[in-house]
């Protein structure tokens, strides 16, 4: 047997998280976000990558500013459309963003998507300049302040049991 997932008698180890695994995101306000227009729901955060797992509410007729992924994105799109020129997805659609893209999406019905950031966005300024960096510090903060970020447990520790 595999010497890391079992004790020296060979009996396989159970962990369980010291916090509930489970919650509704339907008790979270939304939380308003980083451009007019938007709104966010954080569900989890990473502080080692500057990574989180957010919903994510757009209003109809938004485009993003410009921004640049510094980490991948992938998301599940629940509601409505977003997209980039002719490229669109749509409710039931999957979105993967790769690292390095820099776009400005658009979206004229509005839409909610579930999504993963591996790592943080870049927004610019129209003259290139940076006009700010969003992370998972920034997203926790504007959570927190909002008290929609009391189910994030950051370290999130484990207990150890015997089976």
């Amino acid at each position: 047997m595999n010497a890391i997932s079992a004790t020296p008698s060979g009996t396989p180890r159970v962990r369980h998280q010291k916090t509930n695994v489970f919650f509704n995101p339907a008790t979270l306000p939304w939380t308003d976000w980083v451009m007019p227009n938007t709104w966010f729901k954080l569900l989890n955060v990473d502080l080692k990558t500057g990574g989180f797992t957010m919903l994510l509410k757009v209003g109809a007729d938004t485009q993003a500013p410009i921004h640049h992924h510094l980490g991948a994105i992938e998301g599940f799109m629940l509601e409505g459309e977003f997209g980039y020129d002719a490229d669109r997805g749509s409710a039931g659609w999957y979105v993967w963003e790769q690292t390095g893209a820099i776009h400005t999406p658009t979206t004229t019905t509005g839409f909610v998507l579930y999504a993963t950031v591996y790592g943080p966005l870049a927004g610019y300024e129209d003259d290139g300049r940076v006009a700010g960096l969003i992370d998972a510090e920034l997203m926790l903060g504007l959570a927190r302040a909002n008290h929609a970020a009391d189910h994030i447990r950051v370290p999130v520790m484990y207990e150890f049991q015997e089976a």
